[in-house]
C-alpha cells in the first residue's frame, strides 16, 4: 500500500510540473460582481471582454450564484464590460501578458441606473417571486406575517414550500439542507436554528437554489454532489453595524418563550449570537393562513439553546463556523390502535399507550477555513466536534388481540385490569407492561481537508481531499417488563424480564480522494477520480438478567447485581475497505450542460462476531457499478430544463448476513440471512421552470421516479399463541414510486393580486412478505398500492397597509391492499379559510386566520371530523422609531384542534393520537436594537410590507424588479 501511495504522489508531482511548464498560451480574467448598495452578489450579470480596436466581443460569460466570473483569453489588451438590467454598465481596461497571464480585477460594484429605475416605478408591491435559471428569488416584503415572527412563518408562505412537524423544509419537493446569509453558511448543520430564531423583519430576499460542493465550486466542474439551500439577504444598510432582537413572552397553560439575537455585520464579516428557551414546541404563530395542516407537534417539549456563528473574509482567507448548545426535554404521551397484516386471512390487532420523557443535551462546533495563497491554489479545511448525552424514560402498556376489538382505545386502556370483562379471553393474545430507562453519551471529532491546484489551462485541476472521523459512544439500558400470555397454560402464562444492557462502541473512519480534471475540447472536460476509504468499528453488548425484585430506579445508582446472559451478550468488530474509481465527462455550452459518468467500487468487509457459542469471522467482497447522468438546458435566463439519473447500490448489514438469532426481546426475535443480496436503486428526475419577469408569472414542475431492485424487506413468522414474531431479512422486488408536482405563481392587476397553485401527485407500490406459524415455509407477498393527490390554492390581495388571503386545499388518498380488502381506503382531507394582516395608522397591526379542516372516508368514525381553527394576534409598536412591540397572541381560540395521524403500508396500518396544548394565549414584548448607518438604513425595523422599515417600502421610492 505504501508503494502505491508513493507512486501516486510521484505521478501527481510529475503531472503538476509538466502542466506548469506547458501553461501560458492563454490567460484568465476573474472577479466578483456586487450590488453597490447592499454588497449582495449580482447573479447572471453579463461579463464581456471587448476588442480595444472596434469594441467587438472577444469572449463572454455570466456570473454564478456568488457573483464570480472567469474568462479565458489570449494575452493582450481588452476592455472589460459588466452589465445587468437596472444597473449602470461598468467598463475597465485590462491587459494580460505572457509573463502575467492571470488577472483578478477584484470586486466590481454595479451602481443602480436611476433613469432605468425611474421608468420602472409602479404603484404596487414588490413581486412575490422572480427566477434566474434554477434560482428562485422570493421578496420578503411581499409576504406579510404577524409581528415578531421567525423565518419559519415566512417560509411556510412561499409558493411550493412545506415545513413538516419535525422542522424538515422542502421547496418544490427538494429538502433544504442549509440556511445561508448573504452566501455564507449560518449554523450549517442545523437549518432549524435559523428557522426558529431569525426574525423576518431583517430579511430582504430569500433565494432557493442547488449549491455546488466545494470541489465543483473550486474546479468549475460539477460533481453532482449539490445540496438545496435557502440563501437569505439582509435588508440594505444592515451590513454596516450592530442589530438585534429580544423577544420575551408568557402565557396561559404555563407557556413561556424567550429569544435574543445580536448581529454584527460589517461588509463581508458576520458575527451572530443567539439564545432561546421555550415550552411551546417552537411552533411560532400557528396556522398563518398557510392552508391545511391536521395535527401538530407531538407531545410537550421545552427547549433551551444558545450559540454563535461567525464569518470573515479577506483577499486570501475566508473563515467561518458556529458553536451551538441545545437542551431538549420532551414529554410525549400517545395512544395507538394498529393492525398488522399477518397473512391473507389473519391480522394481529394492538392497542397501546406510551408515556415517554426524553432529555437530550448536545454541543456542536464546526468551522470552515478557505485559504487562497495564490490565484491557482485553494485550501479548504472543515473541522468538527460534537458531544451529546441522553436520558430517556418510557412506560408502555399494550394489548394484542386476534380479532379487532369493538371497543375504543380509551375503553380498553381504562379496563386494563379487567380486560376480559370487555373482550373474550380467546381473543386476547397478550398484555405487556414495560418500564425502561436508557442513558448514553456520544463524543465525535472529525474533519475534512481539500487542496486544489489549477494547472494553467481553464478546467485543468488536480485535487486532494482527505477526511477523518472518530466516535466514542456508550449506552446503558435498564428495563422491567411483565407479559401475560392469555393463550398459554397457567404455569407458562406470566413472563417477567428484568434486564440491564451495556453497549460501548468505538468507530473510526478515514478517507482520501485524488481527482484530476482535463479539458479535452472547447467546453468539454474529463474528470478522473480515485477514492479510498477505511472504516473500523468495535462494540461490546453485555446483557444481564436482574432479580425479580429489582426496581428500574436503581439504574441511576449504577450497581450491577445481575447475572450475565451469555446467550444474548455479543461483541463485534467490523472493518471495511472501499476503492472507488470514477470517470465522468462534463460538456458545457452557452445554454446546455451535460455530465455523464460511471463509478466502479470494489469493496471488502470483514466482521468478527462472538455470541454465546458462536465465534465466527465473515468476509464479503462486493463490486458495485454506479452510472450517473445529468443534463441541463437553459431556454433563457429564467427558464431551464434539467434531467438527472443516478444509480446507487446499498449493502445489507454484516450482522444480517450471519446465521444467528437474537432473542433479547422474546416477542421480536430476529434471525440473520446469509443469502441476502445487495439492493440497487434507480432514481430518475426531471425539473422544468419558467418565469416571465415582466408579467410576474411562473410555472415550475418536478417529476421523480424511483425503483429498488432486491429491496431488503422482512419476512415475519407470527405466533398466534404469544403474539410474537420471528423476523428474517429477505430480498424482494416490486418496490417503486412516482412523484410529481406542478406549481404556478401569477400576478394580476398591477401586482396587487396574486394567485398561487401547488398540485402534487404520488404513487407508491409497496410490497412485503408475511407468513404465520401454521405456514412457516410459505410466504405471501402482500402489495399495497397507494395514490395520493393534493391541491393547494391561495389568492392574495395586498397594498401598503392591508393583506387579505383566501386559501384552500384538498388531499385525496386511494389505497388498495392485496391481503385485506377491508383496509382499502378512499380518504379526503380538505381545508378552506382566510387570513388577513392589517397595518393601522397608529402603529397598531392585527393579524388573524381561520380555517375549516375536515376529514372523510375513514373506517373509524372518530377519524371523520371537522375542526374550525381560529388564531389571532394584536400588536402595538411604540418607542422612538417603533423599536419596541407588545403583542397578544391567541392560539386555537375555539379549542377544536387535535393531533391524530394515520400511517398505512404493505405490512400494517396505525392510528396514533398525541398529547399537546393548542389552545392558549401569550403576551410578547419585542425590542429591536439597531446601531448602524449607511444608505437605506434607518432607525426603524418594520415588518415585511410595512412602510416603516429598512430600505424603500411600498410608496417610498422605486424598486428593482
Amino acid at each position: 500500500m505504501k508503494k502505491v501511495l508513493l507512486g501516486l504522489l510521484l505521478m501527481v508531482g510529475v503531472t503538476i510540473s509538466a502542466f506548469a511548464q506547458s501553461s501560458g498560451s492563454r490567460g484568465t480574467v476573474t472577479g466578483t460582481v456586487l450590488d453597490e448598495g447592499d454588497k449582495s452578489p449580482v447573479i447572471q450579470a453579463t461579463v464581456q471582454l471587448l476588442s480595444v480596436k472596434d469594441s467587438s466581443m472577444v469572449v463572454g460569460n455570466v456570473t454564478n450564484l456568488d457573483g464570480h466570473f472567469s474568462l479565458s483569453v489570449r494575452p493582450g489588451k481588452y476592455l472589460l464590460k459588466v452589465s445587468y438590467i437596472g444597473y449602470t454598465p461598468f467598463f475597465k481596461q485590462v491587459a494580460l501578458t505572457r509573463n502575467n497571464p492571470r488577472l483578478n480585477v477584484g470586486k466590481v460594484e454595479l451602481a443602480s441606473d436611476a433613469i432605468m429605475l425611474a421608468e420602472a416605478v409602479v404603484v404596487a408591491e414588490a413581486p412575490e417571486v422572480t427566477a434566474v435559471a434554477d434560482t428562485l428569488v422570493y421578496n420578503s416584503s411581499a409576504y406579510r406575517v404577524p409581528e415578531g415572527s421567525a423565518l419559519e412563518e415566512l417560509v411556510k408562505k412561499l409558493p411550493g414550500a412545506e415545513v413538516d412537524e419535525d422542522g424538515k423544509i422542502t421547496i418544490n419537493g427538494k429538502e433544504i439542507k442549509k440556511i445561508m446569509i448573504d452566501g455564507k453558511e449560518f449554523f450549517a448543520d442545523d437549518p432549524n436554528i435559523a428557522m426558529k430564531n431569525l426574525p423576518v423583519n431583517i430579511i430582504d430576499k430569500v433565494r432557493a437554489y442547488d449549491k455546488q460542493s466545494d470541489l465543483a465550486r473550486v474546479t468549475g466542474i460539477d460533481d453532482g454532489e449539490e445540496e438545496t439551500v435557502l440563501d437569505l439577504s439582509v435588508k440594505p444598510g444592515m451590513n454596516k453595524g450592530w442589530f438585534g432582537n429580544a423577544d420575551v413572552a408568557a402565557g396561559t397553560e404555563d407557556r413561556y418563550s424567550g429569544k435574543v439575537m445580536l448581529n454584527r455585520f460589517i461588509g463581508e464579516n458576520q458575527f451572530t449570537v443567539i439564545g432561546s428557551m421555550n415550552n411551546v414546541n417552537d411552533n411560532g404563530y400557528p396556522g398563518g393562513g398557510g392552508g391545511f395542516r391536521w395535527g401538530g407537534q407531538n407531545g410537550l417539549t421545552s427547549i433551551k439553546m444558545g450559540g454563535f456563528n461567525f464569518s470573515t473574509q479577506s483577499e486570501k482567507l475566508e473563515t467561518g463556523g458556529s458553536v451551538n448548545y441545545n437542551y431538549k426535554d420532551a414529554d410525549i404521551i400517545s395512544k395507538q390502535a394498529s393492525e398488522t397484516f399477518v397473512s391473507s386471512a389473519t391480522s394481529s390487532f394492538k392497542n397501546a399507550q406510551n408515556a415517554n420523557r426524553n432529555k437530550t443535551t448536545s454541543l456542536t462546533a464546526d468551522f470552515r477555513i478557505e485559504w487562497k495563497p495564490d490565484t491557482m491554489t485553494t485550501v479548504i479545511f472543515r473541522p468538527r466536534l460534537t458531544y451529546g448525552k441522553n436520558d430517556n424514560r418510557s412506560a408502555t402498556n399494550s394489548f394484542t388481540f386476534s380479532q379487532e376489538p369493538e371497543y375504543t382505545t380509551d375503553e380498553i386502556l381504562s379496563a386494563a385490569d379487567n380486560l376480559s370483562s370487555l373482550i373474550p379471553e380467546e381473543n386476547i393474545v397478550n398484555t405487556i407492561a414495560r418500564n425502561s430507562l436508557q442513558k448514553g453519551d456520544n463524543f465525535n471529532v472529525g474533519g475534512s481537508a481539500m487542496v486544489n491546484r489549477r494547472l494553467g489551462k481553464p478546467g485543468r485541476n488536480i485535487t486532494f481531499r482527505g477526511s477523518y472521523n472518530y466516535t466514542n459512544s456508550s449506552s446503558e439500558q435498564f428495563s422491567v417488563s411483565e407479559t401475560d400470555y392469555y393463550q398459554k397454560t397457567e404455569e407458562e402464562r406470566l413472563e417477567i424480564l428484568n434486564r440491564y444492557i451495556s453497549t460501548p462502541t468505538l468507530n473510526y473512519n478515514y478517507g482520501a480522494r485524488f481527482t484530476y480534471s482535463e479539458p479535452i475540447f472547447k467546453g468539454g472536460f474529463l474528470q478522473f477520480s480515485y477514492y479510498f476509504q477505511y472504516k473500523r468499528s468495535k462494540s461490546d453488548n453485555s446483557t444481564y438478567t436482574m432479580p425479580n425484585d429489582w426496581e428500574i430506579a436503581q439504574g441511576y445508582g449504577g450497581d450491577n447485581v445481575g447475572v450475565l446472559d451469555e446467550k444474548n451478550s455479543k461483541s463485534a468488530q467490523y472493518t471495511y475497505y472501499n476503492h472507488q474509481a470514477d470517470v465522468s465527462l462534463r460538456w458545457i455550452r452557452e445554454k446546455m450542460s451535460l455530465n455523464a459518468g460511471v463509478s466502479f467500487q470494489p469493496q471488502k468487509s470483514k466482521l468478527s462476531y462472538k455470541k454465546d457459542q458462536l465465534d465466527t469471522v465473515a468476509v464479503r467482497n462486493v463490486f458495485n457499478f454506479t452510472p450517473t447522468f445529468d443534463f441541463r438546458y437553459k431556454f433563457s435566463k429564467t427558464s431551464q430544463l434539467r434531467i438527472n439519473y443516478r444509480g446507487r447500490s446499498s449493502q445489507p448489514s454484516m450482522t444480517d448476513l450471519l446465521p444467528i438469532e437474537d432473542t433479547t426481546d422474546p416477542l421480536n426475535i430476529r434471525r440473520g440471512n446469509p443469502g441476502l443480496k445487495p439492493a440497487f436503486t434507480n432514481s430518475f428526475m426531471a425539473f422544468y421552470n419558467t418565469f416571465d419577469t415582466e408579467k410576474q408569472r411562473g410555472i415550475m414542475t418536478h417529476f421523480r421516479f424511483e425503483n429498488v431492485l432486491n429491496s431488503i424487506s422482512n419476512r415475519s413468522t407470527y405466533d398466534p399463541q404469544t403474539g410474537g414474531t420471528v423476523t428474517m431479512p429477505e430480498n424482494i422486488n416490486g418496490n417503486w414510486n412516482l412523484f410529481g408536482i406542478l406549481g404556478s405563481n401569477t400576478a394580476l392587476r398591477n401586482k396587487k393580486y396574486t394567485i398561487n397553485t401547488f398540485t402534487m401527485a404520488r404513487y407508491n407500490n409497496i410490497v412485503s412478505y408475511m407468513s404465520d406459524a401454521q405456514a412457516e415455509n410459505v410466504s405471501d407477498k402482500n402489495k399495497t398500492r397507494q395514490l395520493s393527490l393534493s391541491e393547494r390554492l391561495r389568492g392574495t390581495y395586498r397594498n401598503d397597509w392591508w393583506e387579505f388571503s383566501l386559501n384552500g386545499s384538498l388531499a385525496y388518498t386511494h389505497s388498495r391492499n392485496s391481503f385485506k380488502e377491508e383496509n382499502n381506503m378512499d380518504t379526503y382531507q380538505f381545508s378552506y379559510g382566510a387570513s388577513t394582516n392589517v397595518r393601522l395608522p397608529w402603529n397598531m397591526s392585527i393579524a388573524t386566520d381561520i380555517s375549516q379542516n375536515s376529514r372523510r372516508g375513514y373506517a373509524d368514525a372518530s377519524m371523520n371530523r371537522d375542526e374550525l381553527i381560529w388564531n389571532a394576534q394584536l400588536s402595538q409598536d411604540f418607542l422612538k422609531g417603533n423599536a419596541a412591540t407588545v403583542s397578544i397572541q391567541f392560539y386555537d381560540i375555539l379549542r377544536n384542534q387535535s393531533n391524530i395521524s394515520r400511517v398505512i403500508s404493505a405490512a400494517m396500518r396505525s392510528d396514533t393520537e398525541y398529547n399537546a396544548i393548542y389552545s392558549y394565549c401569550m403576551v410578547h414584548f419585542i425590542y429591536r436594537l439597531n446601531l448602524f448607518g449607511g444608505k437605506g438604513a434607518g432607525p426603524r425595523m418594520g415588518g415585511p410590507g410595512r412602510g416603516p422599515g429598512f430600505g424603500p417600502g411600498p410608496g417610498h421610492g422605486p424598486r428593482r424588479f
